[in-house]
């Protein structure tokens, strides 16, 4: 591939900075239980920095637009840094809300920036593989360092230390490799109704998906810390999730693109809702079991995302793939605000299963709204649809806004 050669020190950028982000989304689950705060608490923190997050995806062009993706870069990864210094320098509840507001903010800025220089240096020939290659990195830096917790464990000054390392780290590779500035970003106005009506089924599921990854991804840990499994047992829980998600991505976008794509999500949707009634029912507090299921709900909650923003571009027409993309991604946020704080709050009042009880009420939901905008509109044909999907292939900045909203974090 001629055009990844210029981005392999971006590259190495993402998989330092894609792993400081895994392992602080981690980290502030178990210091927080270790400093007293509650679940309830934990899970505000989860919001907030999904509220962060929001913001940037609202205001990060303008910043990109100004300065370049080279100094916003280093910007946002120097406040990231700092902040994740100030988190056990200063061990306060507001504090530590307002340290992961900034940084929902800051790693908004830095995946934008990250996604649009891989898509600005990549050629149609080769924009696939270039990013199939950066999938593959956040993967394995995401899983791989869910594992520094147990080697360095959640108490203490390291931990932290190493993850405002790595944090800053990426800043080298970035500095010191091609040091061509991609083009800034093209002026972008968000249209959230036009968004809802090419689609209200994957406008609900990306709400729908967002609460119940974003509660996964930042309660799961305080889950796994009160049934009684260990710190490496808790990093291998989130990995499982993870894991089964990726390995099931491609299979059922496949799958979707062969059948209606409503029952995909039904068949998803369910088995991800049956998965999490079994981790309620018959996990019980072994780590093996616990892992076994997790990893059966990953599988199939982690892809819900790809499969609706696939169903709403199905309706869209050749010019609607950006406004669509930008729609989905901040419904996603929506719910990734709501969930961490209303789960952790049925965990402190209900006990830790409610997590996974929570999760499977929201899915048995999103089906019924499924089965419902099936009655009420027929299915894009199959033939249609591949024109659809040929078209969304050639919008890079579809790509990127899609790949923002799958489990981050």
């Amino acid at each position: 591939m001629s055009s990844l050669r210029p981005l392999v020190p971006l590259l190495i950028a993402a998989g330092i900075l894609l792993g400081g982000n895994g392992l602080q989304a981690t980290l502030v689950a178990l210091r927080g239980g270790l400093e007293g705060f509650s679940p309830a608490l934990i899970g505000l923190m989860g919001t907030a920095y999904f509220g962060g997050f929001l913001l940037g995806c609202l205001y990060i062009t303008q910043l990109i637009r100004s300065i370049g993706h080279i100094r916003a870069f280093a910007s946002l990864a120097a406040l990231a840094a700092s902040g994740t210094l100030l988190l056990v320098l200063v061990i306060d509840p507001i504090m530590w809300l307002i340290i992961r507001f900034l940084t929902g903010f800051c790693f908004s800025g830095l995946f934008t920036v990250m996604e649009s220089w891989l898509n600005s240096g990549a050629s149609n020939t080769d924009r696939a593989r270039v990013l199939a290659i950066y999938r593959i990195i956040d993967i394995t830096s995401v899983t791989g360092s869910q594992y520094l917790v147990p080697v360095f464990g959640p108490e203490g000054f390291t931990i932290f230390a190493v993850m405002a390392i790595m944090i800053t780290l990426s800043l080298v590779p970035v500095s010191m490799g091609d040091r061509s500035n991609p083009k800034p970003p093209d002026e972008f106005r968000l249209d959230l109704a036009s968004v809802w009506r090419i689609s209200p089924l994957a406008s609900i599921g990306c709400i729908a998906i967002g609460t119940t990854n974003g509660a996964f991804r930042i309660v799961g840990p305080v889950y796994a810390e009160e049934i009684g499994l260990s710190v490496a047992d808790i990093a291998t829980f989130i990995s499982a999730g993870i894991i089964g998600g990726a390995i099931m991505q491609y299979p059922l976008g496949a799958l979707s693109d062969r059948w209606d794509r409503r029952y995909v999500l039904l068949i998803s949707t369910g088995a991800a809702m049956a998965s999490a009634l079994a981790i309620v029912f018959l996990a019980g507090s072994g780590a093996l079991s616990n892992f076994l299921w997790v990893f059966l709900f990953g599988s199939f909650a982690m892809p819900l995302y790809s499969l609706s923003a696939a169903h709403a571009n199905d309706y869209a027409k050749s010019g609607e793939f950006v406004q669509v993309a930008a729609g989905l991604m901040f419904f996603y946020s929506v719910g990734a605000i709501i969930g961490p704080l209303a789960s952790s709050y049925l965990m402190e009042r209900f006990g830790p299963p409610a997590l996974f009880s929570f999760t499977a009420v929201i899915y048995a939901v999103f089906i019924i709204i499924t089965l419902y905008r099936m009655r009420a509109r027929p299915a894009v044909p199959a033939a249609e649809r591949g024109r659809f999907i040929a078209l969304l292939r050639t919008s890079p900045v579809f790509v990127r806004l899609a790949r923002r909203g799958k489990e981050r974090k």
